[in-house]
């Protein structure tokens, strides 16, 4: 049967969702985590923490279902990609389940007993669950761009070559802070749309506004290492977008400042990089002027700026290999089949839309400020 949707637009369009549900998953569940990592520091009272809790007490699970969704199409439309990364960076992915699994039991136990020493020891419990993801993805995403530790056989079996020590290079824990910094100016903005006007928005406007400085500074610092340093990949031989999904047949080698090219091939894709200093810059005028839409407005467009310009930057790969150029994978060798792409983007284009108007409306009837007075007369908050 012939699909109405050849492979290489079918290739390019699941290319283009993964990002889509990488860039949902940091706008929301992101300023989950960066509130998380700002809550011993914003909050001194018992009160105040849980006033903090619970502007993202409402929503927080169904953020998640971002995380999940983008995991599921990595295994579903790019199973090289899902099986190389998954099992090389086990450790690391383990690092971050652990951190996540800490976030509901502390959501769910911290004001179950008055102890003061119980409710802190879970309200570092949600430090670790928002700092530690945010530093690995970061991390994570700074050893793609550097190329992982692993090589491809002739049977498409992985073998990783790598370390978890080994992810913690100098470039990688830029990208692992540039995450970090990322996430808490987010997560500060939420705060100051959330949170009752007083304490808490002052001192998560303080810190947001130390986090943009350091996150143009990380930003600009990581484009340096791009331009300069020996980050980059090409593929040198014939590329065929329709082709059978097989790595082995792909003629990549490392060369330095690869990754861009793509702004001289498509000058549009210089957006991506100015939306990510634009929305910072934004976020910290609007900290300064204390503005919340426009700190959660810019945050939110710097989020989409850093993380277009890891994916625009790299295309067409995913996933290159540091130890063996030929085994990198790419947009166009490492997806599923023409057929499970095509019946996949049908189930999206029918499921999606729902998430989406759920979460839009679940959103609108949450809407409002936490306060103190509600934590003394509504059992239901945390």
């Amino acid at each position: 049967m012939e699909l109405p949707l050849d492979y290489e637009t079918l290739r390019l369009i699941w290319w283009g969702l993964l990002g889509v549900l990488l860039i949902g998953f940091a706008l929301t569940d992101g300023f989950d985590l960066g509130v998380g990592a700002l809550l011993p520091f914003v909050a001194r009272t018992d009160e105040e923490r849980r006033m903090v809790i619970n502007t993202v007490g409402a929503t927080w699970e169904g953020n998640q279902v971002w995380f999940v969704l983008g995991g599921g199409a990595i295994f579903a439309a790019w199973p090289l990609v899902y099986a190389v990364s998954f099992s090389g960076f086990y450790l690391a992915m383990f690092l971050v389940l652990a951190a996540l699994i800490l976030r509901p039991v502390a959501f769910k136990y911290r004001s179950k007993r008055p102890s003061r020493a119980w409710r802190s020891f879970w309200d570092w419990a949600l430090f670790v669950g928002g700092f530690v993801p945010a530093l690995v993805f970061g991390v994570a995403v700074g050893n793609v761009l550097l190329g992982a530790p692993f090589r491809l056989d002739n049977d498409l079996r992985s073998f990783y070559e790598g370390s978890l020590l080994g992810l913690f290079t100098p470039f990688s824990l830029i990208c692992g802070l540039l995450s970090v910094t990322m996430l808490v100016l987010h997560g500060a903005a939420w705060l100051g749309v959330k949170a009752e006007r007083g304490p808490i928005q002052a001192r998560a406007r303080t810190i947001g506004i130390i986090a943009a400085v350091l996150g143009l500074v990380l930003f600009a610092a990581g484009g340096l290492f791009v331009a300069f340093g020996p980050l980059g990949f090409a593929i040198t031989g014939a590329i065929d977008p329709g082709g059978a999904s097989n790595p082995m047949r792909t003629a990549v080698e490392a060369q330095p400042g690869a990754w861009l090219a793509n702004y001289s091939r498509y000058p549009w894709m210089i957006t991506a990089p100015v939306l990510g200093f634009v929305g910072a810059l934004a976020a910290l005028v609007g900290l300064l002027r204390r503005s919340e839409p426009l700190s959660l407005a810019g945050s939110s467009v710097s989020a989409i700026g850093i993380i277009s310009t890891v994916g625009l930057s790299m295309f067409p790969f995913i996933l290159p290999s540091s130890v063996d150029a030929q085994s990198s994978l790419t947009v166009w060798n490492a997806s599923s089949s023409h057929t499970t792409l095509f019946i996949m983007l049908v189930v999206t284009v029918i499921f999606l839309p729902m998430v989406l108007a759920y979460t839009a409306w679940v959103y609108r009837v949450l809407w409002g400020r936490s306060s103190t007075a509600a934590l003394r007369t509504n059992p239901d908050l945390y």
